[in-house]
Parts: C-alpha cells; sequence; structure tokens
C-alpha cells in the first residue's frame, strides 16, 4: 500500500475511533441515573424492532459475545426495563421484549442525549452531516460484512 493510502486509511481510523470515544463519553454523562450506554442501545434497539430478540439476535447485532449480552439483559431485567420469557417453541432459547418502563427509561435516555448530539451536529452545520451520514452508513455497512 502506498504511503498516501497507509496515511488515509490511519488517519480514518483515528478519527472514527476519537469521535466514537467522545460521543460514547458525551453521551454517558447525560444518562439517566443508573442507565449505561449499552443498556441504552439494547432498549434503543427493541424500541425500534417492535418485537422480541432472543439474547444470541441481541449479541450478533450488537457484535458482543453472548455472555456480555446475557450479562446487560440481566442488569436490564432486573432494573424491570426488559421482560425475559422462555421461547415456546425451543426451551433452550429466551425471547427477550422491552417493557413499558424499559420504553420510558429509554425515551427519558433519548430526551436527555438529543440536546447533546443536536448541539454537535449545530456546530458542525446541518449540511456537513448530512453529506458525512451517507459516508459513516457505507463504511458500517463494509465493516459489517467483515464478520
Amino acid at each position: 500500500m502506498p504511503d498516501s493510502s497507509n496515511h488515509l486509511v490511519v488517519t480514518l481510523f483515528s478519527e472514527i475511533l476519537a469521535v466514537d470515544q467522545l460521543a460514547r463519553a458525551s453521551v454517558a454523562r447525560v444518562l439517566p441515573k443508573g442507565m449505561e450506554l449499552s443498556h441504552f442501545s439494547v432498549l434503543n434497539h427493541l424500541a425500534h424492532a417492535g418485537d422480541e430478540r432472543s439474547p444470541a439476535q441481541l449479541a450478533k447485532t450488537f457484535h458482543v459475545t453472548r455472555g456480555a449480552m446475557t450479562n446487560t439483559l440481566h442488569k436490564l431485567e432486573w432494573a424491570g426495563w426488559v421482560h425475559i420469557r422462555p421461547d415456546w417453541d425451543d426451551a433452550r432459547r429466551k425471547m427477550v421484549a422491552i417493557s413499558p418502563s424499559g420504553q420510558s427509561a429509554r425515551d427519558a435516555a433519548l430526551a436527555a442525549i438529543a440536546p447533546v448530539i443536536a448541539d454537535v451536529v449545530a456546530k458542525v452545520g446541518e449540511d456537513k452531516v448530512r453529506v458525512a451520514l451517507p459516508v459513516l452508513r457505507e463504511l458500517r455497512l463494509k465493516l459489517s460484512q467483515i464478520d
């Protein structure tokens, strides 16, 4: 790989990691007490999905181990934010759904996060963000195909 291409790859990777770290820190600071970013991510996914998911499906979606997802789901269940039930078709599996209190917690978290992200978008400029979104989406899709 030529030096200029290598520099582009390293610079892109460095920027993505820095943005990820800063975004996570900014969002984590404003989440409701007791909620972690992983909790919000799962609640948000379940809210958008509109139906149940298995822990294995959630682990695959979030690119984490089943053990890590099980840990997160236990915390969410303990908080009353998800319902976990046996899969009636396969007793070895479980199914997860967002609870009404989980929906409320997700909504509260989103209300807290939205101004933080809106402020960044306003400072960068909506037009620049609109231009960046398709590129970021394509990068995400290409990276998801590597697995």
